[in-house]
């Protein structure tokens, strides 16, 4: 609790005691109220009560030890790719994925009084997403652990000289002014967010559904075995829609790969592609089978 600036304690903990009376129906989000994640979780499940945790681990751990039944988490932008170690995060915490959202976003550019502003604080996607932005102004971008608490701790320092990147929103719950709205770099700024429960779907859970499998991997460290893990995929007409390495532990001898593909076990070309992915692997983890959030292959 004492981690959020003061100016958020006091929502923090009006929300913390709405969620705790009903565990069933809390969704954790990491962040501040008011943060992007926070209108995630009230767009993508209206029914459920938003319950801010100061990281990502915290949102993790508050399904695992059933304070809320599920998390939603920011995975990637369309503009300033996946979030710094979520990777790693999703994996380790044993929750199952079952739901993605896609949400737009927008910052304004926020503080006490109009400005200049010598720096802005805000968490390093949003940063990298007003890159240009705060370049063009001058302004120096500071790390924050979340936008909406980038501006409460910029009400509680009290100082003209700092602004903060987040919602509009945000600015109406810690009392700053908004200087310039829709400060992100790109005007299609876009967020893919996914919904994390302990326990995963079941196949008759999707009815029907166009479905998306997330899973992770690592292949046997031998030449072309990449290639390899990959040709079922092909052969068995699967449409892959993401595939990302990254280094898991300090060997950096062999990468592991965390992929979406279009489907769901139980489809022959699915079930023939990931045990032909499993025979080149030397682990294979599906993280969650749920329904698509939205048609892979659009441009809208």
């Amino acid at each position: 609790m004492h981690s959020f600036p003061a100016p958020a304690r006091t929502i923090v903990e009006s929300m913390q005691k709405a969620a705790a009376a009903e565990p069933q129906r809390a969704i954790a989000f990491q962040g501040s109220p008011g943060a992007n994640s926070h209108r995630a979780a009230s767009e993508a499940a209206p029914d459920y009560l938003p319950l801010p945790c100061f990281s990502f681990e915290d949102a993790l751990e508050a399904v695992k030890d059933g304070r809320a039944a599920r998390a939603i988490i920011p995975i990637e932008n369309s503009q300033h790719g996946r979030v710094a170690d979520i990777h790693f995060l999703l994996p380790e915490s044993g929750l199952a994925i079952v739901g993605e959202y896609f949400m737009p976003i927008h910052h304004a550019l926020m503080g006490i009084g109009s400005g200049p502003f010598e720096a802005a604080y805000s968490h390093p996607q949003a940063l990298g997403q007003s890159r240009f932005f705060l370049r063009e102004r001058g302004i120096v971008p500071l790390s924050y652990a979340d936008t909406a608490g980038a501006a409460a701790f910029v009400a509680e320092k009290g100082d003209p000289k700092f602004s903060a990147i987040a919602p509009a929103i945000a600015a109406e719950l810690y009392g700053l002014d908004i200087v310039e709205t829709n400060v992100e770099d790109s005007a299609d700024n876009m967020t893919r967010f996914v919904v994390l429960a302990s326990d995963a779907l079941a196949p008759e859970q999707l009815n029907g559904d166009d479905a998306i499998t997330t899973f992770v991997f690592e292949v046997k460290n031998i030449p072309a075995a990449l290639y390899k893990a990959m040709g079922g995929f092909a052969t068995n007409g699967v449409n892959m829609t993401k595939l990302e390495s990254y280094q898991k532990g300090t060997s950096f001898s062999a990468s592991t790969f965390y992929a979406d593909i279009v489907g769901a076990p139980g489809d022959p070309a699915i079930d023939r592609a990931l045990e032909e992915l499993a025979f080149h692997a030397k682990e294979l983890r599906i993280l969650g089978t749920y329904k698509q959030g939205r048609a892979r292959g659009s441009i809208d």
